[in-house]
């Protein structure tokens, strides 16, 4: 289906991103989906990062609309990239709108690739009842519906604004999937059992509600994260007796978290560290890499010690780094001197202790990759498991 505003720009725009994007391996289907949804449509305007900071010091974001700036809205939207279309939960008002000095994207156009990934990764097939948790502006569920039907595809999105824009974008191209919103936490009762549950946010943990929802032998696909920004994903088959069980997929994804589901605020780190006052230093052979380094190596590492520290976040206190758990009253200091650390720690949880053991263990193992684990969902919980080592817990 093409919308009746598609210029010859724009569709010839649209080819060169499906070529872009379209691995020759799964190409039957997606291709011709990538070419004909207009992801314009479903993107009238959002927020680019300007090259240079604000004056505070953080991300300037520009807003970028077909009106302000056609050429660069239209390139925008058929580049492969993810485009924010809200901060902190406010609605942006496109008409007028305005830049925005920082502020934490809410929402997003994913980058088309990654939505493609997705896709394939969840193991669709022609007939199967779909539940996307997470619409967003409606672009991945326009794909699905263009590529396996409307009748397949059930969307939920939290942010009542959020779905009331892809609602008009997608009705009004002729896609007519089940949209409700609701909180993707919860599933959607009314339409399950599902064949496939496919989340476009992270959870810290499965939803029990997932499970209940997935037809035996469905499969759930879905970002683990955390309060570390750690990330790993992982492809769930739900067994009759209700448990699931699957491998982590190798590469590195990351969404948002979902909103229920994101860090609470810990207040004045100043105070946490006053907790360290009596506390013994030690030393530590390891650095801080898992947490600064940005190559896939570190993001998982940084998942690990996440699954170990579920509660734990990080901060940054006068160029010193802390883990601070909120539930348990623990604090961690980490201070690089040289080629060690000088960690002082405080609180009923040893939140470096902790660390440095799954550090050793994966260390030890050869530094397996997200392939080598698998995750298991029953009534004891979320388990994190590879043969050499410790079971971790997410919950």
């Amino acid at each position: 289906m093409t919308s009746t505003d598609d210029t010859e720009r724009a569709r010839r725009l649209r080819s060169e991103l499906a070529a872009a994007v379209v691995r020759e391996e799964r190409a039957d289907g997606w291709r011709q989906a990538v070419e004909t949804v207009p992801r314009h449509r479903f993107t009238p305007g959002f927020y680019l990062p300007a090259e240079k900071p604000s004056p505070r010091g953080f991300t300037w974001w520009e807003p970028v609309t077909a009106t302000l700036d056609p050429e660069r809205w239209l390139t925008a939207v058929y580049t492969n990239q993810s485009l924010v279309t809200q901060l902190d939960g406010d609605e942006p008002d496109w008409d007028h709108p305005e830049p925005h000095d920082g502020g934490s994207p809410t929402s997003s156009s994913t980058l088309p690739s990654l939505v493609l990934r997705m896709w394939e990764d969840a193991d669709l097939a022609e007939g199967q009842d779909i539940l996307e948790i997470g619409t967003g502006t409606g672009y991945s569920t326009a794909l699905a519906c263009e590529r396996y039907g409307s009748d397949a595809v059930t969307s939920v999105e939290v942010d009542h604004h959020r779905l009331e824009q892809a609602a008009t974008a997608l009705y009004g191209l002729g896609y007519s999937p089940d949209l409700a919103v609701a909180d993707g936490l919860y599933g959607y009762w009314p339409s399950a059992p599902f064949d496939r549950i496919v989340a476009a946010c992270s959870v810290r943990t499965v939803p029990g509600a997932w499970m209940a929802q997935t037809r035996p032998g469905g499969k759930i696909l879905v970002t683990l994260g955390g309060w570390q920004f750690g990330f790993g994903r992982t492809l769930l088959t739900v067994r009759e007796d209700g448990t699931a069980d699957g491998p982590l997929l190798p590469g590195t994804v990351s969404f948002m978290l979902a909103r229920p589901h994101q860090a609470p605020g810990f207040g004045n780190p100043v105070h946490w560290r006053s907790l360290l006052a009596d506390a013994h230093p030690t030393t530590s052979g390891h650095t801080l890499d898992w947490l600064t380094s940005v190559t896939e190596k570190a993001f998982f590492t940084r998942f690990l010690i996440q699954s170990a520290l579920p509660t734990s976040q990080t901060a940054t206190v006068d160029g010193t780094t802390c883990l601070i758990d909120v539930t348990t009253g623990s604090v961690a200091e980490l201070r690089p001197e040289g080629d060690r650390l000088r960690v002082r720690q405080a609180g009923p949880v040893r939140l470096w202790d902790r660390a440095a053991e799954v550090l050793d263990a994966h260390a030890a193992a050869g530094h397996p990759g997200p392939e080598a684990f698998r995750l298991t969902v029953d009534a004891t919980g979320q388990h994190l498991q590879h043969p050499a080592l410790p079971t971790l817990s997410l919950e």
